[in-house]
């Protein structure tokens, strides 16, 4: 039987919103902040994973889809295609989060670099079959590389500021249900 979502999990998820879309009107802006040496590392797409590593049923699959619809065509993007990338490696990431309890930052880092290297790379390679015009190689990479590098600050900020943290190992919710 399908319980009413709870207050708590409908404020996370009116937190993540809000954090898009603080995060996407920022991308949105016409700054450029570094002085187009570099691209700038998808901050959202390593929050949205870390969460889902720490507290899965705060983020459903559909509110991370539509998020990313809206990014993708907000930005010009091929309607979908990221979206779908996205919450693939997210979903592959909540099956996986019984095992992400017991790890630590280094092995959920590698863990999070392995499932992006993949989404960029399933991405380019849709792109090149309907052949749409793409960045080059190196620039996703690098893009990539520096999205990887500002994944254990995002985790940081994401434990000590809004005080998401990985459940302990038997840990129980407010109704007695394991975590």
């Amino acid at each position: 039987m399908a319980e009413a979502p709870r207050l708590d999990s409908l404020a996370f998820a009116g937190l993540y919103l809000l954090l898009f879309a603080v995060a996407l009107f920022i991308r949105l802006l016409p700054l450029d902040v570094t002085g187009g040496m570099l691209p700038m590392p998808d901050l959202m797409l390593c929050l949205t994973m870390a969460w889902v590593l720490r507290r899965p049923a705060h983020l459903p699959a559909p509110l991370i889809g539509l998020a990313y619809l809206a990014e993708d065509l907000l930005t010009l993007r091929p309607p979908g295609l990221w979206a779908l990338m996205v919450l693939a490696g997210t979903e592959f990431l909540r099956r996986r989060q019984a095992v992400a309890r017991e790890i630590n930052l280094a092995l959920e880092w590698a863990l999070v670099a392995g499932v992006m290297l993949v989404m960029v790379l399933a991405n380019r390679t849709v792109l090149a079959i309907v052949m749409v015009p793409q960045p080059p190689l190196d620039l996703s990479l690098l893009g990539l590389g520096l999205t990887v590098f500002f994944y254990p600050p995002v985790v940081l900020v994401l434990h000590f500021v809004l005080r998401i943290r990985k459940p302990a190992p038997g840990e129980l919710d407010e109704l007695g249900r394991k975590l």
